[in-house]
């Protein structure tokens, strides 16, 4: 969707379609308050009333969107008031609408207008593409929002609007991804699509094939790839170089495009959204396509661990011990506590960048679900500094995250009496186990881990801005992280 920005009012404007966003208390203009009477529109979040004005105003139709208290209102409410208005310019047929804001909000007209433009590209956002039974009003789709601005703030307006664009799309990405049925996006396939976002942003590509990772010393992907037909492979995508001024970011995603759970089997209807298995995976395509599009002054690495968790004659089994790239050795006791082992691949691996930090996302456990549900990330991590600025990041984005321990005793529950490390530690603090395990694979560098597993996928959208299934989460989150690192 194209966003615009014009000078002048949206009352002013012809248009089938003009949005009037409006503070919660606040006085609506003179020509608005005649249309309306002031019981039936507050103004309060998201509230909403579709006028008629028969000439009062210029649009023919005007819809009032409430964006809440002037003092309470954030980047998070101008996101979801950004959504609702696209989605009722869909609702009414309008493919171009105009939109604009009656009063001063109380943060920056930069940062709401990138809110503003992340919610009205996600909340476009409808992944219906194996519906062959759509008629033409479910498939319109709204192609412009032009937003209305006074001539000091249009140009910090613009800008915000862009970059929210890009990220909005950051987001719609990741979510195709998750969304693509497991025999579409094979991990051969998601190379592909790390080479075609390559060849459409600049970024810096390469791919490992099985081959490759054999020669190479990538035990952990090849082991649990092994049950597959579908071979495993191992992605990197870089955006800039390293430099003085420049630190290495590194963000590492699992892409287990479909879990199984091996020859630890899942009950069937736990296999049903596995296909959701490689969200963090699609975070950071997501991340990386915004990387470079923005073109931020950044050194930023992605790398993703792909596989496919199947049971087969093939199959690693509960007892096996695996060497990882770093040369430590695992026991293996459960099959489908299979994304920390391709994951450790992937961590030694990023060691090689001397990264600043290193910032892996995946849908690691089902028990990050028990600790905080679906609504919240869990994070854990060995450096308060990047925990404090990821949990910063997670307020603005408004995708929030909760900080769990790493104290030394959980590190001993992942020790083996066979091996270095055991893959189960048992279902006391699993999530946290878990991520005592990876840290075993990022040396002395500074490590965060996200876990998706309750983010990553819903269905019962709560917000505007999301949608069934994959939910893209991460994205929004790491974008605005490095946008702190550059502010300082």
């Amino acid at each position: 969707m194209e966003i615009g920005i014009k000078v002048g009012s949206v009352l002013n404007e012809r248009a089938d379609l003009g949005v009037l966003c409006v503070f919660e208390g606040q006085p609506l203009p003179a020509e608005v308050a005649n249309l309306v009477e002031a019981e039936d529109f507050r103004g309060s979040a998201n509230e909403k009333v579709l006028l008629y004005p028969r000439g009062a105003v210029s649009p023919r139709r005007l819809l009032l969107i409430g964006i809440g208290s002037i003092g309470k209102a954030n980047v998070e409410q101008f996101r979801q008031v950004g959504a609702l208005a696209v989605q009722e310019a869909r609702k009414l047929k309008v493919p171009e609408f105009t939109i604009g804001v009656d009063g001063q909000p109380s943060i920056s007209l930069f940062e709401a207008a990138v809110a503003f433009a992340e919610g009205m590209e996600m909340g476009a956002y409808r992944f219906w593409r194996y519906r062959t039974n759509l008629n033409t009003a479910q498939t319109f789709e709204v192609t412009k929002a032009t937003i209305f601005a006074q001539a000091e703030n249009a140009a910090a307006i613009n800008q915000g609007a862009v970059i929210g664009r890009v990220i909005g799309r950051g987001v719609t990405y990741a979510r195709d991804l998750v969304n693509s049925p497991g025999y579409s996006l094979t991990p051969e396939k998601l190379g592909d699509e790390a080479v075609a976002l390559g060849g459409r942003t600049g970024l810096k590509v390469k791919v490992f094939d099985k081959a490759q990772l054999t020669e190479q010393g990538f035990g952990g992907i090849l082991a649990v790839g092994k049950g597959s037909l579908n071979e495993p492979r191992f992605m990197i995508m870089e955006h800039g170089q390293a430099s003085a001024d420049k630190p290495t970011i590194c963000f590492v995603g699992k892409g287990l495009t479909f879990d199984s759970g091996g020859l630890s089997l899942k009950p069937a209807e736990a296999m049903e959204t596995m296909k959701s298995d490689m969200a963090g995976a699609a975070a950071v395509f997501g991340v990386m396509q915004v990387v470079a599009e923005l073109n931020l002054p950044l050194h930023v690495v992605g790398l993703i661990s792909s596989a496919e968790n199947m049971p087969s004659g093939d199959a690693y089994r509960p007892g096996d011990i695996v060497t990882t790239l770093s040369g430590k050795t695992v026991e293996v006791l459960n099959t489908d506590a299979e994304g920390r082992i391709i994951l450790s691949d992937a961590l030694f691996y990023a060691q090689r960048y001397n990264p600043k930090a290193i910032v892996e996302v995946s849908t690691l456990t089902g028990a990050i679900i028990i600790a905080l549900g679906m609504r919240t990330t869990g994070m854990m991590g060995t450096d308060q500094t990047l925990l404090d600025q990821l949990s910063k990041a997670g307020e603005v984005s408004g995708e929030r995250v909760w900080a769990l321990p790493m104290w030394d005793e959980y590190h001993q529950m992942v020790k083996s009496e066979v091996a270095d490390l055991k893959n189960m530690a048992g279902r006391p603090a699993g999530s946290i186990t878990a991520a005592t395990f990876l840290a075993a694979f990022v040396g002395d560098y500074p490590f965060a881990h996200l876990d998706i597993a309750g983010t990553a996928w819903t269905t019962s959208p709560a917000k505007p801005y999301e949608s069934a299934r994959g939910t893209g989460v991460g994205v929004r989150l790491l974008v605005e992280y490095l946008r702190g690192l550059l502010a300082g």
